[in-house]
């Protein structure tokens, strides 16, 4: 017996903007982890099946966005399945905050797993007021 959570929504309703680029295949959103350290934030983010060349990490203000990109292999006398869901690629976007230093942001990636550390930026040291004696 079938159920159906979310029903679907109607064709002549579009919720995507005129300007969105079409995507063919959707992206999933991968699991991640967040632990801030005492100098840095360090993101996990899994992506089983990807390897170091298809990761793209970018930032824009204070957003991170990572895509994760799995290499599609076509294997030669191989009935096609519905294999569109199981090589989906990851994409993930998370809005950190602007007192992250993204340039020195580090990244590896080691079966599946991305590790992100990106360091805090260090407050400036602003110069003390001296105390303004007014005369009367």
């Amino acid at each position: 017996m079938n159920t159906i959570i979310h029903p679907l929504k109607p064709a002549s309703r579009s919720t995507r903007s005129p300007d969105a680029t079409v995507n063919t295949v959707d992206a999933r959103k991968p699991h991640y982890d967040c632990q801030e350290l005492q100098d840095a934030l360090k993101v996990v983010v899994y992506v089983p099946g990807v390897d170091a060349a298809g990761v793209e990490i970018t930032t824009r203000g204070p957003d991170l966005l990572v895509t994760a990109r799995k290499s599609h292999f076509v294997r030669v006398n191989f009935g096609a399945l519905n294999l569109e869901s199981v090589q989906r690629d990851y994409s993930l976007s998370l809005r950190l905050g602007r007192n992250l230093d993204y340039t020195a942001l580090q990244a590896e990636i080691h079966e599946g797993v991305l590790t992100l550390t990106v360091p805090k930026k260090i407050p400036a040291q602003f110069p003390t007021r001296e105390a303004l004696s007014f005369v009367a």
